[in-house]
């Protein structure tokens, strides 16, 4: 891996961990562990030009249907794919198409680009995860087989301790914090070779004492009403939180730094 390498544009492909959810700015808009990483390759290239293609809740076939042919077409030196987790989370979900679906995705944009980086996403620690942990192991051995085959590189969040921590998850418990993907782009920059920023991004966060009974379940309550009701909404009617949503930023343009 080239060390401190240099690189004018970034396109992102893939679904609300890629858009930025839940790293929420004052304008209600969302920012992201790719928005940070674009912010840091910025300040070491003037020009640099970056394009986030993500909408929440898309499954892998409407990655593949609507953001692959239009990263290719892009020639950025980087490009992140991060997709197929939504799709595990089904009830009812083809691992083997799944896994055609990232494979085809990777053998379109792996050539398109100088350096595709692929990712083990990361999983909250809790029930859910134990739930749907086989099949994601699934998709990332795909994705390592896939990883090794066409050059692309590997960020594996899924074994850093720090991001199963639940107190970097927000209360719709799908989606880190602001911390939380602050770490995963100082994975992502680490891994294209530059130099740490934060060398301890995978250490856990200190111990505190856990939330009693009653504020347990007291979260529980305001999670189920809030956020596990709807996602349940949405499967059974068909729907989704992209429906109708356009890319975050759906044009290869100069970066500009966000408003804090």
């Amino acid at each position: 891996m080239q060390t401190n390498p240099t690189h004018t544009s970034l396109v992102a492909v893939g679904d609300s961990f890629t858009e930025g959810m839940s790293d929420l700015l004052p304008d209600g808009s969302y920012r992201g562990w790719a928005d940070l990483l674009a912010g840091r390759m910025a300040a070491q290239t003037p020009g640099f030009r970056y394009a986030n293609l993500a909408v929440r809740g898309k499954l892998i076939a409407q990655i593949v249907e609507e953001q692959v042919g239009v990263a290719a077409a892009m020639g950025a030196d980087v490009i992140t794919l991060v997709g197929g987790l939504n799709d595990t989370l089904r009830p009812k979900c083809d691992m083997g198409r799944v896994r055609a679906l990232l494979e085809e995705a990777v053998e379109t944009l792996a050539p398109a680009c100088k350096q595709l980086v692929l990712m083990r996403s990361p999983g909250r620690q809790g029930p859910v995860l134990e739930r749907f942990r086989p099949r994601m192991e699934e998709l990332f051995a795909c994705v390592d087989a896939l990883a090794e085959r066409h050059g692309a590189i590997v960020v594996d969040l899924y074994g850093a301790p720090s991001l199963g921590d639940p107190r970097l998850w927000d209360v719709d418990r799908l989606h880190l914090t602001a911390e939380g993907h602050r770490r995963v782009a100082e994975a992502v920059w680490q891994t294209l070779g530059y130099d740490p920023e934060d060398t301890e991004w995978r250490t856990p966060m200190p111990a505190t004492l856990p939330p009693g009974w009653a504020a347990r379940r007291a979260a529980d309550m305001r999670f189920a009403r809030r956020h596990l009701l709807p996602w349940i909404g949405r499967r059974l009617t068909g729907r989704s939180s992209g429906d109708g949503l356009p890319a975050k930023r759906p044009e290869l343009l100069p970066y500009d730094e966000p408003s804090a």
